[in-house]
């Protein structure tokens, strides 16, 4: 109830909001971290990549490298799925929206594929 004796609708919104959150902020702690392990450290050979591949393929590892790559599926998601309504495709806010959890969500399934298949 609002101040003035209406009753506001129930919103799933914080939910997906707080997913956006998370995923954001795991992104922009963790995969630069990534890109420069893989993209600069292992090529300049300071650490050799078999050493790199027995840190991957430490269960613990995984399960965070699989977090990471969920968070950010949902993340891009939700960013694309309010840029398509804030240009001007409100009418077709559903659509959007379930193409848009659903690509996250096959996203995800991908990522546990990869992480643990």
């Amino acid at each position: 109830m609002t101040a003035k004796g209406v009753a506001m609708r129930r919103s799933n919104e914080p939910l997906f909001w707080s997913v956006f959150s998370a995923g954001g902020v795991v992104v922009a702690l963790l995969v630069p971290v990534l890109i420069v392990l893989t993209g600069f450290v292992v090529p300049a050979e300071e650490i050799e990549f078999d050493r790199l591949e027995d840190i991957f393929t430490n269960p613990l590892v995984r399960i965070v490298l699989f977090g990471l790559a969920s968070l950010t599926f949902f993340h891009g998601a939700h960013r694309f799925r309010h840029t398509l309504v804030d240009i001007g495709l409100r009418p077709l806010a559903l659509p959007i929206t379930v193409v848009s959890y659903l690509a996250a969500l096959a996203g995800t399934v991908w990522a546990a594929t990869v992480a643990f298949g």
